[in-house]
């Protein structure tokens, strides 16, 4: 058999694309292309058509950047929210876990990743004009900047400070209960809650 035809067979192809899927080396890659070949059809039909779903269904709100299904997002849709204070997030999984804690009512602005010179991901690749537009649009009293507690965290919290200091606008940072090198989606409530109590001056 010719060994071009082996490698751009459908194994191949489904092995290739769930290398690409985040945290999924080549070994999990084969081993989940092989447990979908061994699974019933229909529910290898249900999986493709949730992911088909996920892509017509659900998109980015236009004020926040949340991943949602109505437009704007339920968060800022809502009158209640405090919309002096924008929590800037890198991704939607964070506003989850804040969400969690109760403890934080205004609303959210999601990044969608970190500064990240070794993976080519600098400040255009992320929502930070998004955010700069909502400064002049809106009356910001605060801006808490709670990207993770890690190196490209960091190093995105210092670039948005910088791009906020002409506005008179209190910036702050969830306070060091987080753990050093830490996500925010993997940290406990309590410790979040207590981070975002505690937040102090950038």
């Amino acid at each position: 058999m010719n060994s071009n035809h082996i490698n751009n067979g459908p194994i191949e192809r489904l092995v290739t694309e769930l290398h690409k899927l985040p945290g999924i080396g080549p070994k999990t890659a084969q081993r989940l292309a092989y447990y979908l070949v061994r699974v019933p059809k229909d529910d290898a039909i249900k999986l493709a058509e949730s992911i088909n779903a996920v892509k017509e269904k659900i998109d980015f709100c236009s004020e926040c950047f949340d991943i949602t299904e109505n437009n704007p997002c339920q968060i800022c849709a809502d009158t209640t929210r405090d919309k002096t204070r924008i929590c800037v997030v890198e991704e939607p999984l964070d506003v989850r876990a804040l969400e969690k804690t109760r403890s934080y009512t205004g609303t959210y602005h999601v990044l969608h990743g970190a500064i990240s010179p070794m993976n080519d991901i600098g400040p255009d690749d992320l929502r930070i004009d998004d955010l700069l537009k909502r400064m002049k649009l809106l009356e910001v009293e605060e801006i808490i900047i709670a990207t993770n507690p890690n190196v490209e965290g960091e190093a995105t919290a210092l670039y948005i400070q910088r791009l906020l200091e002409p506005f008179s606008v209190k910036i702050t940072r969830p306070a060091r209960g987080l753990p050093v090198g830490g996500d925010l989606e993997y940290a406990d409530e309590i410790t979040l809650s207590r981070a975002m109590e505690g937040r102090q001056p950038f």
